[in-house]
């Protein structure tokens, strides 16, 4: 039943995180104090260990709606998707929660987290539940100049957002043997 999730530790599902992003991408969410929660499909990430806790690093232009809710609130869900809502992925990517509510286009469910206000989706194999302890700025005259002719043509540099993962929850088909 899409929902029933079982906790694991950060570091169980890695590889299956780190392939979702750089194949179909996988959902962040977050929501303002007063508002709707919002998915938006990122496809850019880190996770692993800093500062001795368990970090999952997000990348979101200030252009983007999500970048207000995140400096807003302070927390949110990372979510790895089956490839069958790739359909839903793709929407979360390609409209914006400014002008739609992305969970009733795509019919995806927002579930209570444990640890976090902003909701997991009940239909994601993996949620990672995040709280901000940081956030910078990419520097322009950092960058690798490949990089920034590449990634940011426009100049609209990413904020990076880093998230100490509190809990991470699994549908029980995608956990490891034994868990």
């Amino acid at each position: 039943m899409p929902g029933d999730k079982i906790e694991l530790p950060y570091d169980a599902l890695l590889r299956e995180t780190t392939t979702a992003l750089t194949d179909s991408g996988i959902l962040l969410v977050t929501q303002g104090k007063h508002s709707k929660p919002n998915a938006m499909t990122i496809g850019w990430g880190l996770i692993g260990s800093v500062w001795s806790q368990p970090i999952f690093a997000v990348l979101v232009r200030p252009s983007r709606y999500t970048h207000g809710l995140l400096r807003e609130n302070g927390d949110f869900t990372v979510n790895v998707m089956p490839t069958s809502l790739e359909q839903a992925v793709n929407h979360c990517g390609a409209a914006s929660g400014r002008d739609t509510d992305k969970f009733r286009d795509t019919g995806l469910t927002p579930i209570p987290s444990l640890q976090v206000k902003t909701p997991i989706i009940a239909e994601s194999l993996i949620a990672y539940e995040c709280r901000t302890v940081m956030s910078n700025d990419v520097l322009p005259g950092t960058l690798n100049t490949l990089i920034r002719e590449t990634a940011y043509g426009s100049g609209d540099f990413h904020t990076i957002f880093y998230g100490r993962i509190l809990t991470v929850r699994a549908d029980p088909s995608v956990a490891p043997r034994g868990k």
